[in-house]
């Protein structure tokens, strides 16, 4: 069931789903659902990130499915962690965090698709069979609040461009994850430069926390809706 290809007796692809998730019963009822279907095969369930990148490397999957708070690293690090060796692999959150910040930290790192944990059982294997396709399965609730936060648009991107090329490389490394000493490493530069740096980022930016500043970084980036 892991290997890359596997088909149903129909002849359809198998769509081949990992799930990152800390609570043990809702793993068991996406297990569930997924034993339900006849196209999509849980090949493994875990509750912790390093768990979870050591299981994708041995059995690379279509779709993962990551809740965002768990114990130690978030589901946000697993995806910018994973998807540099599991470009192929489409990443889709499961949480209840709603609010954009959340939203956008997750598209930055990755993710391709944002569901609540809310979501129905149908609309939720419609998602996985969508991401696999190509899409970007979101609930409306989430789609609206990504058209709503173009609106700001002009006004964020002006704001970003306005970052000197180190403010920007700050920047760029809080969306990739790094924590503040470890940006220091990277560059070469003293914990007290870091700091101000990013105190004069989030000045500029008009935030006041690393995931308001990956937000507005994210919608400075992505193509405004035709």
């Amino acid at each position: 069931m892991s290997q890359r290809g596997k088909q149903t007796n129909s002849g359809m692809d198998m769509i081949r789903v990992g799930v990152l998730e800390d609570d043990a019963a809702t793993r068991e009822i996406l297990a569930g659902w997924f034993r339900r279907t006849k196209d999509i095969a849980m090949l493994w369930g875990h509750e912790e990130v390093e768990a979870a990148l050591h299981a994708l490397a041995q059995a690379p999957c279509d779709v993962v499915l990551t809740d965002i708070n768990l114990p130690g690293e978030n589901g946000i690090e697993f995806v910018r962690r994973a998807k540099p060796a599991a470009a192929d692999t489409q990443f889709i959150m499961v949480t209840v965090y709603e609010d954009v910040d959340h939203i956008f930290a997750a598209l930055a790192a990755g993710a391709t698709g944002y569901l609540l944990k809310r979501t129905p059982r149908q609309e939720l294997l419609a998602a996985v069979r969508d991401a696999r396709a190509g899409a970007s399965p979101m609930n409306g609730h989430i789609a609206r609040k990504v058209v709503e936060a173009f609106r700001d648009s002009p006004g964020t991107a002006a704001q970003v461009a306005s970052l000197s090329p180190r403010e920007t490389e700050i920047l760029r490394l809080l969306a990739r994850g790094y924590l503040y000493k470890e940006i220091a490493g990277l560059l070469g530069i003293s914990a007290f430069t870091v700091n101000n740096l990013i105190r004069r980022v989030y000045e500029k930016l008009h935030v006041h926390s690393r995931g308001q500043a990956v937000a507005k970084l994210s919608r400075a980036q992505l193509p405004t809706p035709g």
